[in-house]
């Protein structure tokens, strides 16, 4: 028998708790090793778990400061209320949890009797307990269709995810770190990438959804080079072989020149697509439109550059893309995403050693709890006829297929327009107010301000519950809760972990305590199964047969890791080698995509604002001479939050802009100064970064920015808007299967602005 996982150790004078890392407080999680150290019921100190295989030890900031956030003054401890009049106004009143319940139990059935299921909206954010169960609280809890991401375009790991299952079958690839080893780097027959062409990704600041960040540099140690395409020049992209510093938003045009190198100078695995692929005629043929001669001018790239980045991926065994935010907040994203995958598969570096690795698809229909939508449908509670209700699934089938949700672009417009009349709002987890992922999110505000009824779940106060909230629900922290945690939400995940308890704060609940009991005052016929949230991740969450003391006791439990699944039938529920797809092979001519109306091969679209788009009006371009980027992680926060944390705060204490120092003189703006940036869409106020890792022409905004310490009554919203980039970008400019928007493009002017403070 394995030795069992010591997860709670008694001392003299302290309890050590070992837990993994989850949301709240939010990280771009991945279930890093923690140990708790709790004295007279309070953590005093927050270290590393050396013991966990992967993280060995090793925190970031965010988790560091665990303590200053589950202790922060302003956390809000108690469930409260306030009148609807009052939204805008910090007149709130603490109640019981039994009456923040009777409220929304009785407003939610009232609302469903007179206007359907269907009017009850439950928007969700990043944080990843809350974002695996925000679609369970509107499918399971109040049997709505409508679970709603409100960025525009779901342009966050949602492209990625649906272009992979529509092209071969699910699985979502990344670089193979040998974190599924408890041996890791020592384990035989694992093997180091030769290259990692890292493409819109600094996994260093983020940690996205299941890599860690800090593996890249293990890998360079063990000889691994990196290739960072990317606008700007980040840590890891100042110790890489090359930086290939592309003009935003012209990706898909780099990426196809790749691929016309490859294909038209033979570079390519003929025994893989010659077995495996789907297609590969007419692919060849549509790339031959792409040369690295005409990509050149377009991304601002030397055409000798791009080919022997090409030449590389392709001809040294085996090399791994890491690929990011760039490929989903694009406009064109879905036929990057096809382009990088094709890119992939072509040069045989798919699941394999040292390339980059597959998951299993998401199981079936003996394991409801992967596909929730089905799981109501089992369950009673989401009714069929209520489901195809869902706003945007008919106007965007290739969404909707794989995302089991609203669309977020044609939620906003048909609300705004009265087409569709939301009549219950539940945030679960999800500033929409102060645009932390909304585009325009002012236009959301608008849309949401006279809504029946809003709920609002979270563990801080923030603009959109000043804004909108009618109750308030406090959350724990991961150090309040028992939970599992699984990394790329099982798609890929190099593990699964417990979350262990070890203190109790205020009369705070977490995400699925109070999913359980709301939903038992919904549909008790279904939800009185669960007797606990122990109880309910038995049933539905960790691997069956276990209670959740075994599961925890077995500590991080990693899968086998299987090279080459489509070649041994570890992709198919029916046993078939092979992909998931239509034609069971790697669609390069994707029939997903024909059925859908779009076309089945990749192709390059300038960016809908651009200085380069014959379209744009050149007004417009003139009057915004530079391009904009935004979206980049840091070190000490989360989209919207820890902005309250003073020890991260000092870290970061204002909002940046980086601008090249040739702007910057030509602007007459020095290094700190306090600036205004501007476009038909909006303005907000930043502080000047000048710095020679941007290139001229391009400035680059920190995103979701909002001041805690600010006046949280209505018009400030804790100064929402005064500094929020998202302000300055539009909803609507997405790709024709849904997917995609312009944050890592768009257009703006830059004004130094004389205002000392915000």
């Amino acid at each position: 028998m394995p030795e069992k996982f010591e997860w709670k150790t008694e001392l003299e004078d302290e309890t050590i708790i070992r837990t993994h890392a989850w949301s709240p407080p939010g990280c771009h999680p991945v279930g890093c090793g923690l140990q708790l150290h709790v004295k007279d019921g309070k953590i005093v100190k927050v270290e590393g778990e050396p013991s966990h295989p992967i993280t060995r030890g090793a925190l970031c900031p965010r988790c560091l400061a665990l303590k200053d956030f589950v202790y922060h003054p302003d956390r809000v401890l108690h469930p409260m209320k306030r009148a609807r009049e009052d939204r805008g106004l910090d007149k709130w009143e603490e109640i019981t949890w039994d009456e923040a319940y009777d409220i929304i139990e009785e407003n939610a059935k009232r609302i469903i009797a007179e206007y359907g299921e269907e009017s009850i909206m439950v928007f969700g954010g990043t944080g990843r307990q809350a974002n695996t169960y925000y679609p369970l609280m509107a499918f399971m809890v109040f049997g709505s269709p409508n679970a709603c991401y409100a960025q525009s375009g779901w342009s966050c790991y949602g492209p990625r995810a649906t272009i992979t299952a529509h092209l071969m079958g699910g699985g979502y690839p990344e670089i193979d770190n040998a974190c599924r080893y408890p041996d890791r780097y020592d384990h035989e027959g694992w093997e180091p990438p030769k290259y990692i062409l890292m493409w819109g990704k600094e996994p260093l600041k983020s940690n996205p959804d299941g890599f860690w960040g800090h593996s890249v540099i293990d890998l360079m140690r063990r000889g691994t080079k990196l290739i960072c395409v990317d606008p700007r020049i980040h840590w890891l992209a100042s110790r890489a072989e090359q930086v290939i510093q592309l003009r935003p938003g012209t990706d898909t045009a780099l990426a196809l020149a790749m691929l016309n190198h490859i294909v038209e100078n033979d570079l390519y695995n003929h025994e893989f697509v010659d077995k495996w692929c789907y297609g590969f005629d007419e692919f060849a043929e549509r790339v031959k439109q792409y040369p690295p001669s005409w990509a050149a001018p377009i991304c601002g790239v030397p055409e000798e550059q791009i080919i022997d980045v090409a030449t590389k991926f392709a001809t040294e065994k085996h090399s791994a893309l890491g690929w990011g935010l760039a490929v989903d907040q694009n406009p064109n994203g879905v036929q990057l995403a096809q382009a990088l995958l094709s890119l992939l598969a072509i040069t045989d570096n798919l699941d394999v050693p040292g390339g980059c690795t597959l998951g299993t698809p998401i199981a079936g229909d003996d394991d409801p709890a992967r596909d929730m939508a089905t799981w109501g449908f089992e369950a009673g509670v989401l009714k069929p006829e209520v489901w195809v209700k869902r706003l945007g699934a008919e106007q965007y089938p290739g969404f909707s297929t794989i995302m089991n949700q609203c669309h977020p672009d044609y939620t906003l417009n048909a609300m705004q327009t009265g087409e569709y009349t939301c009549h219950m709002a539940y945030f679960h987890s999800s500033n929409v107010v102060s645009g932390a992922i909304a585009a325009q999110p002012d236009r959301w505000y608008e849309a949401l301000k006279d809504v029946d009824f809003c709920v609002v779940q979270e563990p801080f106060m923030n603009p959109t519950a000043a804004a909108l909230g009618d109750v308030f629900l406090p959350l724990t922290t991961f150090a309040e809760h028992n939970g599992h945690v699984q990394p790329h939400y099982g798609l890929n995940a190099a593990f699964e972990a417990a979350i262990n308890k070890a203190v109790t704060v205020g009369d705070c609940k977490c995400d699925i305590e109070i999913m359980i009991d709301l939903g038992k005052r919904m549909h008790p016929e279904f939800w009185n199964q669960f007797e606990s949230v122990e109880d309910y991740l038995e049933k539905k969450v960790i691997p069956k047969g276990m209670t959740f003391d075994d599961f925890r006791e077995a500590g991080v439990i990693q899968p086998e890791e299987v090279y080459r699944k489509y070649a041994k039938g570890m992709l198919r529920p029916d046993g078939q080698l092979g992909f998931l797809t239509r034609t069971g092979r790697f669609e390069l001519y994707s029939t997903a995509f024909a059925s859908f109306g779009e076309d089945p091969l990749p192709y390059y679209m300038e960016p809908p604002f651009s200085p380069y788009n014959e379209d744009l009006d050149p007004a417009i371009k003139e009057e915004y001479p530079l391009i904009l980027t935004t979206g980049a992680r840091t070190y000490v926060s989360f989209h919207s939050e820890h902005r309250q944390i003073q020890s991260l705060r000092d870290m970061c204490p204002d909002p940046l802009l980086e601008m090249n120092p040739e702007d910057a003189e030509r602007l007459g703006i020095k290094d700190g100064d306090w600036v205004m940036i501007e476009n038909q869409f909006g303005k907000c106020r930043q502080r000047a970064n000048v710095t020679p890792c941007i290139q001229p022409g391009v400035v680059h905004a920190m995103h979701a920015w909002w001041y805690p310490e600010k006046d949280p009554n209505a018009p400030s919203l804790f100064g929402a808007y005064e500094s929020n980039i998202n302000t300055l970008l539009p909803n609507g400019y997405i790709g024709k299967i849904g997917f995609g928007d312009t944050f890592k493009a768009n257009l703006c002017k830059v004004t130094k602005d004389e205002r000392m403070e915000v």
